[in-house]
């Protein structure tokens, strides 16, 4: 489970990144490097990282569920998830 900390902070890049997203293509658009470069860093879109939304973990992400592998498992093996069921054959 990552720390607390590190869950906000991502949540705070989301924001950043949503904030300044019209700026920042309007500035590629004209070419605008040097303006570019002022604007905050973490309103890049590239700086932000898929989270599990249940565990903030950051590796075995399944983008299609917005949860980590561990825990994909875990909630269909509960029956938790519309749809899933364990591969039988």
């Amino acid at each position: 489970m990552a720390k607390e900390s590190i869950k906000a902070r991502d949540v705070k890049r989301r924001k950043l990144v949503q904030k300044f997203e019209a700026k920042r293509a309007a500035l590629k658009e004209a070419g605008e490097w040097v303006e570019l470069q002022k604007m905050p860093r973490n309103s890049s879109k590239v700086r932000l990282r898929n989270r599990c939304q249940l565990t903030g973990r950051p590796k075995g992400y399944i983008r299609q569920f917005g949860i980590c592998r561990n825990q994909l498992r875990k909630l269909a093996s509960e029956g938790k998830i519309p749809g899933v069921t364990k591969a039988s054959w």
